[in-house]
């Protein structure tokens, strides 16, 4: 990924604690263990510039929790790909799928030393699942990794499961996402969350505020509307109910309605395609 004004730097990478990462300040703030001081910090000015922010998290985290339960249990699909899964936290990929049917097979992809090794070490005693240390900006490496290749069958259904990842994705790195959806075949997912920006202009003022200072001291991020977000799902079957805000992708709660002042909805949206 990268800094702000900075050239992309491709490739795994060492945990450095001198720098917050995604992985960690996303820790951090869901209430995590596995973050330096620097994470804590970063973490803290995001949440002062932007208090929804946590209240964001939580709706993202729910998301992949109804989703990978919907794709194991109705769907049927029994092996996922996690891309940018960062470090682990209650309720994982595998720990919903495998609750449904044990089988299931998980491969956890991250950039980050510290992800990597910490997802290997709760995943020691699971045969089914693994955390490979690899760039997803680089599909070719990732698609060769052995672990993955001995995990994933290719010539059956995958779910490919990008939960708010792609907006530290530039519009010049998106189309590696064609390499991943060339490799699996039809009848396989394409799971995306990802941050938009508010339509209130308070809630917008305020996350410009902490995007600007995210991306000077983090990784630089880019927000995408719904219609660019729709565009990643080219020739998917895009499921009930489309584009929608995270907590709004078919709620658990039979009683849901989407709530319009509910101001932390406005900041991420959602989508699941079938690929034909």
């Amino acid at each position: 990924m990268t800094l702000s004004g900075e050239q992309p730097v491709y490739g795994p990478r060492e945990s450095d604690p001198s720098k917050p990462s995604p992985a960690r300040v996303y820790d951090y703030i869901l209430g995590g263990s596995h973050y330096y001081p620097v994470d804590e910090a970063a973490g803290n000015r995001m949440v002062r510039a932007l208090p929804l922010v946590p209240v964001l998290m939580r709706y993202n985290r729910e998301f992949l929790q109804r989703v990978v339960h919907l794709l194991t249990g109705e769907y049927g699909i029994r092996q996922f790909i996690d891309f940018g899964s960062g470090l682990p936290t209650e309720d994982n990929v595998h720990e919903v799928a495998q609750a449904i049917a044990p089988e299931t097979r998980v491969v956890y992809i991250d950039y980050e030393r510290g992800a990597v090794d910490l997802g290997r070490e709760i995943l020691a005693d699971n045969p089914h699942a693994t955390s490979i240390h690899a760039d997803i900006r680089q599909p070719e490496h990732v698609l060769a990794d052995p672990d993955l290749r001995g995990l994933i069958d290719f010539d059956k259904p995958v779910g490919l499961l990008m939960f708010a990842v792609l907006h530290f994705i530039s519009d010049e790195e998106l189309p590696m996402i064609e390499r991943y959806r060339r490799a699996v075949c039809p009848g396989s997912y394409l799971v995306i969350s990802h941050g938009t920006t508010a339509q209130t202009a308070r809630v917008a003022a305020q996350q410009n505020l902490a995007k600007k200072d995210y991306d000077q001291r983090t990784e630089r991020t880019w927000m995408r509307n719904k219609d660019q977000i729709a565009a990643i799902f080219t020739d998917a079957e895009i499921l009930h109910p489309g584009i929608v805000h995270i907590p709004d992708w078919r709620p658990t709660d039979s009683g849901y309605t989407p709530d319009p002042d509910d101001e932390a909805r406005q900041l991420g949206l959602a989508g699941v395609g079938r690929l034909v």
